[in-house]
């Protein structure tokens, strides 16, 4: 039995999956805010580069991975896939239980890989400068390190409950050379207009990107990044699940459940994803995205067209959302804190290729308790959900004295979140 499956670097994937290609179904197109049309990708030239916006719309099954990127993963990928027999033990359960860690990458979790790729194709085409928009820091972090990768400015609103939970995000953010400010805030209209509504607001990420887009669109050669939801986003999180078929395939296991947390969808979309074609070509496999129950987006959530942020300033996406007036309570999973759900990930659940659960904060944390000490990974508030998840499958096993093959996304580690386990 091996605990830690590793691969060479020479087998980084070279090319992003693209599952649109396989879907029996087609996805419903976003719509101009303005007109309630499809989208052009002119419309969208104004906060995106061209390559991402070909991404965005591509039916093509496989995107090439450039060079450069696939030499910036080199850093941390291919990452390790590990066997949880802490976890198993603990649990009495005749189930196998593996996870994909993320959280060896430079700034802990699995945004590095969309944020390289999206400063990669940004500074190919001449934008100087990248505004984004972070939760509880993951991505404004990484997108952080991307810029300064490839010689790049960049600013990040974080959601201000997060921004005052998490000091050392902000430390990160700006040890790698981007600025910082907690959203709402008073450089933006969109900012304003919230907090003369509510001087306490504490923020949420459809605020923090109104002001972001804003600040893009006032910006003379800046260009607007985004940390999930989109399809160009979940492209580049495929390297987690291709990767870890092969790390599935060279122990002779496939999994009967697959898990990743749930906030918009791009870290268990980058694990599911590639396992969804075999789904789709007749292989049983559970597919469970694990959300939490204060922001019960897919759980509690209606399909239709809404927008990506407060302001309206997104194209609007038919999507499982809460709607983007939503601000969800100050949990300690800020990356969770979105009101909608990528459009793929949506149209996965309405056709019942997956399915959604949801769980409460003090549960999670009380896996991630017991994660850290059969496992000794302290995992991200976000990341706990997942493993709540996989316990509950597990224990499930037990239960019906079956051996299942349990694979599930440890998107982050919590070494940054420490604070959150005070008093919880």
């Amino acid at each position: 039995m091996r605990k830690k499956i590793m691969l060479k670097e020479t087998e980084i994937p070279k090319a992003y999956y693209n599952l649109a290609a396989d879907l029996p179904f087609k996805l419903d197109p976003p719509l101009h805010p303005a007109t309630r049309q499809p989208v052009t990708p002119q419309d969208m030239s104004a906060i995106f580069p061209m390559a991402l916006i070909e991404q965005e719309m591509s039916s093509q099954l496989e995107i090439p991975i450039p060079n450069k990127i696939r030499e910036a993963y080199r850093v941390y990928r291919p990452t390790p896939m590990i066997r949880a027999t802490g976890l198993e033990k603990y649990l009495k359960t005749p189930a196998k239980i593996y996870y994909k860690y993320e959280g060896v990458s430079p700034t802990g979790s699995h945004k590095p890989n969309t944020a390289i790729a999206q400063a990669y194709y940004n500074k190919k085409e001449g934008t100087k400068k990248l505004i984004t928009e972070t939760g509880a820091g993951q991505w404004g972090s990484s997108l952080a390190y991307a810029c300064q990768l490839f010689g790049m400015e960049c600013t990040v609103y974080m959601v201000r409950t997060s921004y005052d939970q998490k000091p050392y995000r902000k430390t990160m953010i700006n040890l790698f050379g981007a600025e910082i400010y907690a959203s709402p805030s008073n450089r933006t209209e969109a900012g304003k207009r919230i907090l003369a509504q509510d001087p306490d607001c504490p923020g949420s990420l459809g605020i923090a990107i109104s002001e972001a887009i804003e600040e893009t669109l006032r910006t003379k050669r800046a260009k607007y990044s985004l940390g999930s939801v989109l399809n160009h986003v979940i492209l580049h999180q495929t390297v987690i699940g291709l990767e870890a078929k092969k790390q599935m395939a060279s122990v002779g296991e496939k999994p009967d459940v697959i898990i990743g947390c749930h906030g918009g969808g791009s870290n268990f979309a980058g694990l599911a994803f590639p396992f969804i074609r075999d789904k789709i070509n007749g292989q049983s496999i559970d597919f469970i995205a694990a959300e939490p129950a204060s922001c019960p987006t897919l759980t509690k959530g209606k399909l239709e067209y809404d927008f990506g942020d407060v302001a309206g300033f997104t194209p609007l996406l038919k999507m499982y959302t809460l709607g983007h007036e939503f601000i969800p309570p100050s949990i300690h999973a800020g990356g969770l804190r979105y009101h909608g759900a990528s459009p793929m990930v949506s149209l996965l659940l309405e056709h019942g290729l997956i399915r959604a659960t949801a769980f409460e904060q003090e549960e999670i944390f009380t896996a991630a308790r017991i994660f850290s000490r059969v496992e000794g990974i302290i995992p991200a508030p976000e990341s706990a959900h997942a493993i709540q998840a996989a316990m509950v499958e597990a224990i499930h096993a037990r239960e019906e004295g079956k051996q299942r093959v349990i694979l599930f996304n440890l998107s982050g580690h919590g070494l940054l979140d420490m604070s959150s386990f005070n008093g919880i």
